[in-house]
């Protein structure tokens, strides 16, 4: 699906959720254990700088969705408690009922959206590349698929399996934690890592040495949204509701250019 389809469904939801009221009257599994327990668990990865970042000095957690899982605790009137997840242990985590819902940029993957249920959408993201300023194998975005270059992708994240099937030319090298995409192009291990544009903006803008390469037209755009455990059709509409309101009352709009982040906003 096209991310105008995700709009248009996200807007018939709205007209849904206008009937229905900020929350549905029923209750379902997931729904009733964060009311009945007045507290929200929302997982995270806290090393996606721009998104959900905790500081390894301070501890302190920042980013766009840091804000927004603590707008949807008030909104919901319930304590907020983070869990510390990833793209990896994304799906394990809502199944088993470690978190309520995951907030950490989760793009709509057909593999992810056949095991769990998703919000409406609330941003969308191309792919980007990270190469060193000072690279000589990798300096634009058409030197990315040639011969002899490694391109490097974190395991779990939804470029790996769009990298796997667009290189042609170039290697594909799957980065498992705990080692890190910047560890393994500053020992020269890959010469370029995928990411998508929050976490490229935030490297280029914390560190002297990454560069950020986008596409000259759309290459991989796919719409985020809110996944959690499927078969809770209420709180799907909760969260729904929750993405129509703050995309309504300006405070996505606000969190995302505190983050630096506006260019991923939906139309």
């Amino acid at each position: 699906m096209t991310a105008s389809i995700f709009q248009r469904w996200a807007a018939a939801m709205a007209l849904f959720m206008g009937a229905m009221g900020c929350i549905p009257a029923g209750a379902g599994e997931v729904q009733n254990r964060v009311l009945a327990e007045g507290e929200l668990k929302v997982c995270i990865w806290p090393a996606y700088q721009g998104i959900t970042f905790r500081d390894p000095r301070s501890g302190r957690l920042s980013g766009l969705d840091i804000d927004l899982a603590t707008a949807l605790a008030s909104d919901l009137h319930v304590k907020l408690r983070f869990v510390d997840s990833s793209f990896v242990a994304l799906v394990s985590d809502l199944l088993t009922d470690a978190c309520d819902v995951a907030m950490f940029g989760v793009a709509m993957l057909p593999q992810r959206t056949e095991r769990l249920q998703f919000s409406a959408p609330y941003l969308q993201s191309d792919i980007y590349a990270v190469t060193t300023r000072s690279s000589r194998v990798v300096r634009q975005w058409d030197d990315i698929d040639q011969p002899g270059v490694l391109v490097g992708v974190q395991a779990g994240t939804f470029m790996e399996p769009v990298m796997r099937q667009r290189l042609r030319r170039a290697g594909l090298v799957s980065i498992q934690l705990p080692q890190t995409r910047e560890r393994e192009l500053l020992a020269g291990r890959v010469d370029v890592f995928m990411v998508d544009y929050p976490y490229g903006h935030a490297l280029t803008e914390n560190t002297d040495w990454a560069a950020l390469l986008g596409p000259a037209k759309p290459f991989h755009v796919l719409p985020y949204a809110y996944p959690s455990k499927p078969g809770d059709a209420q709180w799907q509409a909760t969260l729904n509701g929750f993405v129509e309101r703050i995309r309504r009352d300006g405070r996505l709009d606000a969190a995302a250019r505190r983050h630096g982040l506006e260019k991923l906003l939906l139309p």
